[in-house]
């Protein structure tokens, strides 16, 4: 199937540099405005996320990264180019959209992570 099964499909993707926020608004009405930050230090990428169960990597540093480019990936996805390079992660709709949902929850767990590790979101 060409969108992957993907439960969630956007109407409309803004990226907001000044802001350093994508704007992802779904067809289902719900828009999830994602920080630039977050959406680099949980990018579903092998080289944050790991090739297995608990080797995700804690990406400190990245308090002020941006966004310089969203590029589609077929009919399911973006690739976020990220001015610190970062470039390897393909977001589907449906990973954005959990990360909206999710936002708050994952935001706490990054702070505590990066604090449990003695790390900053500073460069």
């Amino acid at each position: 199937m060409s969108d992957y099964n993907q439960q969630h499909h956007p109407s409309e993707i803004r990226l907001k540099r000044e802001e350093k926020i994508l704007e992802v608004d779904f067809d289902d009405g719900v828009t999830a405005r994602l920080p630039a930050e977050l959406l680099r230090v949980e990018s579903p990428s092998a080289d944050v996320q790991g090739h297995g169960p608990g080797q995700k990597k804690t990406v400190a540093g990245r308090r002020h990264v941006g966004i310089m480019g969203v590029e589609p990936v077929g009919n399911y996805a973006v690739r976020l180019k990220f001015d610190d390079m970062h470039d390897t992660g393909i977001f589907t709709w449906d990973y954005l959209y959990d990360m909206g949902a999710r936002q708050d929850e994952m935001w706490a767990d990054y702070l505590k992570a990066l604090e449990e590790k003695g790390l900053s979101r500073d460069p």
